[in-house]
């Protein structure tokens, strides 16, 4: 597989759907991979394409997925890591961004979900909108391999690329303001005990 990426921004990218993104990507996990879904819809779909025991599913704690996966990352170099977080909750979190790139874990990547918009509050507008690019921010972080998906086949080629090679990766994908396919059970402490069981060592 070639290495050369595509010349992406979010202003040429394609629209996509965050539900069908999110099955495409746990379509292509094995069985070890952690997934920490961020908060809202994202987790609402993240639940919805099938509720592995390796997912985490925060509530309340915005902008704080791709920390947790951090530090899942850290804990447990041999795991593939996903984060899954919004453009709202990235934006609120920006500190991360270098945090990864300075501990440069290679099994993390994370995926950034841009719609514009704080959808699941009344859908008020992100930064995004007005200019804030959230893959050039990465980049100027030191997370090199900070990407934009052109298109849906291009955004499972990234994830492949993820899973088989050396991260940290962040792959961004602008997404329409459709609904997520579910609901997320709203049980914290179920939520943290199937994780903790599933990724304990020797699990």
């Amino acid at each position: 597989m070639s290495n050369s990426e595509p010349d992406v921004t979010r202003e040429s990218a394609t629209v996509l759907n965050r539900t069908d993104l999110t099955r495409r990507l746990v379509a292509r996990l094995k069985s070890e991979e952690a997934v920490i879904g961020g908060i809202g819809f994202t987790n609402f779909d993240l639940w919805a394409s099938g509720q592995r025991p390796q997912n985490f599913y925060m509530l309340g704690s915005m902008g704080l997925a791709t920390s947790i996966a951090l530090g899942v990352a850290v804990a447990q170099p041999q795991r593939k890591v996903f984060a899954l977080d919004g453009d709202g909750s990235a934006l609120m979190q920006l500190g991360s961004f270098a945090t990864v790139a300075a501990v440069a874990p290679k099994n993390l990547a994370v995926v950034i979900w841009d719609n514009g918009a704080y959808h699941i509050t009344g859908a008020q507008e992100t930064l995004t909108v007005k200019g804030a690019d959230l893959v050039a921010i990465a980049k100027g972080a030191g997370l090199k391999q900070a990407y934009w998906a052109a298109d849906a086949g291009h955004f499972e080629t990234l994830v492949q690329r993820a899973l088989i090679n050396d991260g940290p990766w962040l792959i961004a994908a602008k997404i329409d303001k459709e609904r997520p396919a579910g609901v997320t059970e709203r049980d914290p402490v179920k939520i943290r005990l199937n994780f903790m069981n599933a990724i304990a060592p020797g699990s």
